[in-house]
């Protein structure tokens, strides 16, 4: 039975008991060095008997280790990082590591502290989920310094580490010709798009059309308009630029405005295709604006399946990421590393799933479905 203390139980104590000496029951408790079976026995039992809790810091002194991993997620409030933070934490516990969490908000300064915090914390590897696909210089100091490091969601050019991601385009390419299938050929893209350095949306589209574009090293945003433009190149459906819409922030409200735009326009989509979560959220805001049902008025899509996805209805088909799975897959890629694993590095690519609900529906015979020009809904103040 453990005896109730009212301070902290030393190694010390731990060692008199079990009749060893300190540095024997160091090693044992810290899990290093060699001890005889025996000897281990007793140091463990003196230890629970005591209410023995070792002391991390202090062993981290001895073994350079913390247990511990480092975290940097793009937004926490997110319900993606919520997924992949469950998969990385339950990994971490079952292996004796803790996490520590950070958040960068998708801004690069903002992630260069929170890896520097994180050095600062000693922890044993890092999670990251980068910013900057380009440069990315703190990361490459931080590899270049021993730290290992395994990026989720996106992959930073030529940095020398492991990476988790989603096949983002094949996912986008899934959801395109499930909605041509449906007779649809005008179908509208609402995208964030944000940090394209190369050029306008035209001269993109330009570059991946002629294979051009490396979209290994893409957001995933941009790698989802690649899958859109690989599916209408291989139903033989020219790509209407009016149709895809560059959100360029990462906001719903921006979406919402952006697709008030597209679909009170002239020769307006007959389906939707929205490349994540906040990109739907608005696209919904405004659908609801426009008083449109769907599928009957407009047939839509999204990239990111959501749990209201499921229970508005008709039900949003939507793409489902394997989240979960991608921070288990990171964590038990960054745990190898620090285990001393120097095998080449690996870049596994996961794959999504698409779940069909009633948001898509066949197009219209008589009339193409969508035509008439809808106006916003009347506020109830006006």
């Amino acid at each position: 039975m453990t005896e109730k203390r009212t301070k902290n139980v030393t190694i010390i104590e731990v060692a008199r008991l079990a009749g060893v000496s300190t540095a024997t029951a160091g090693r044992v408790l810290g899990g290093y060095g060699y001890s005889s079976e025996s000897i281990r026995d007793k140091v463990r039992e003196a230890a629970e008997k005591l209410g023995y809790r070792p002391n991390l810091l202090a062993r981290g002194l001895i073994t350079g280790k913390t247990q511990t991993i480092g975290v940097v997620a793009g937004d926490m409030e997110s319900p993606f990082y919520a997924s992949v933070l469950r998969g990385i934490a339950d990994v971490a516990r079952s292996r004796g590591f803790g996490i520590v969490v950070t958040n960068s908000d998708e801004i690069l300064q903002r992630e260069r502290e929170a890896v520097q915090l994180l050095t600062e914390k000693q922890v044993d590897g890092m999670i990251v989920t980068p910013s900057d696909l380009q440069t990315a210089q703190h990361l490459r100091e931080i590899v270049a310094a021993g730290c290992p490091i395994v990026q989720i969601d996106r992959l930073v050019h030529g940095l020398e580490a492991d990476a988790v991601t989603v096949d983002n385009a094949q996912g986008a390419k899934a959801c395109i010709e499930h909605v041509i299938a449906a007779g649809h050929r005008r179908i509208g893209l609402i995208s964030e798009l944000e940090q394209f350095a190369a050029g306008d949306l035209k001269s993109f589209i330009d570059l991946e059309a002629h294979g051009r574009v490396d979209a290994a090293t893409l957001y995933p945003s941009w790698q989802r308009l690649v899958g859109y433009l690989q599916a209408h190149r291989e139903a033989g459906i020219p790509v209407d630029l009016d149709l895809v819409r560059r959100v360029g922030a990462y906001s719903a409200e921006a979406a919402k405005e952006e697709t008030l735009d597209l679909l009170q326009g002239n020769g307006r989509p007959t389906a939707l295709f929205t490349t994540d979560g906040l990109m739907s959220a608005g696209t919904m805001d405004a659908i609801s604006e426009l008083a449109l049902d769907l599928p009957q008025d407009l047939s839509l899509i999204c990239f990111d399946d959501l749990e209201w996805m499921r229970f508005l209805r008709p039900g949003i088909s939507a793409i489902a990421q394997p989240l979960n799975e991608m921070g288990r897959t990171a964590a038990r890629l960054i745990l190898a590393r620090i285990n001393g694993d120097t095998s080449p590095f690996q870049h596994q690519i996961l794959a999504p799933s698409l779940r069909v609900r009633g948001s898509v529906a066949p197009l219209k015979a008589e009339g193409r479905q969508g035509s008439t020009r809808p106006e916003r809904r009347k506020s109830a103040k006006a």
